[in-house]
């Protein structure tokens, strides 16, 4: 035998053998069978593989305080108010006010029509580019661009006419919901020209009919009895710059 080999069964010899292993094993085995285990072994035991007793039914589960209030807390969603509203559109108030629009002479509820709603306006703004865009002329930008000056110039001018005040959002929803017969004469162009006596006198009409809707409504919120026809040329200056935009 080598030196290498002699030195590899010399680091693995052992006085070890199985006999001994078994041997300490069962006398393990023994000794503890032999001790009595502390009083408390068991108890502790019970508690760690059942550390709570179950009272109740099979498919009648017991309900913990916990439990009652994640389920009251799951019921709470029922009573939250629809998303819509929320996000402040009411479909009601918006047909109100497109129909008081839509008829001049129709006295406006200025509780209604003091609310800041812009749905209305952006449908309208879009729809009057749509509109003008059927007739080749793409004017997003101006009709936009226009408009909001247009609520900023209007916002101040009421301000200095009116004794309460007025918010930005009131002037921009009703100058937006006013926008409608304008969305109508632009609709018009797609199918005939306007520019002509005829395109020219039908513009005119339009420019009125937006001017007395909206400074009707803005009389109305804002107490301005008398004051109409001052409310209602700055808004026809307005609107006219929208009908040069869809006659030519």
């Amino acid at each position: 035998m080598s030196d290498f080999e002699q030195f590899h069964f010399d680091f693995y010899q052992s006085n070890y053998t199985i006999d001994d292993q078994e041997e300490n094993l069962y006398g393990s085995r023994k000794s503890q069978t032999g001790e009595n285990p502390p009083a408390g072994a068991f108890a502790l035991s019970e508690k760690l593989l059942f550390p709570q007793s179950y009272t109740g039914q099979i498919l009648q589960p017991m309900y913990s305080p916990d439990t009652l209030s994640h389920l009251s807390y799951a019921d709470g969603f029922d009573e939250e108010p629809p998303l819509l509203e929320e996000l402040g559109i009411n479909f009601e108030h918006i047909w109100q006010k497109t129909l008081t629009v839509l008829n001049p002479m129709k006295p406006a509820d200025g509780s209604i029509m003091n609310e800041t709603d812009l749905t209305g306006p952006m449908v309208f703004c879009l729809a009057l580019g749509a509109t003008l865009l059927l007739a080749g002329k793409v004017h997003f930008g101006y009709v936009y661009g226009m408009s909001a000056i247009g609520c900023l110039a209007m916002h101040a001018l009421l301000n200095l006419m009116s004794i309460p005040g007025v918010s930005h959002g009131c002037v921009a929803s009703v100058l937006g919901y006013c926008l409608l017969p304008m969305v109508m004469l632009s609709s018009s162009a797609v199918i005939f020209s306007l520019q002509g006596t005829l395109g020219t006198l039908l513009a005119l009409f339009i420019i009125g009919w937006c001017s007395l809707s909206a400074s009707k409504i803005f009389t109305s919120a804002l107490a301005m009895e008398g004051q109409q026809l001052l409310i209602a040329y700055p808004c026809a200056l307005l609107y006219g710059l929208f009908a040069l935009l869809t006659v030519f």
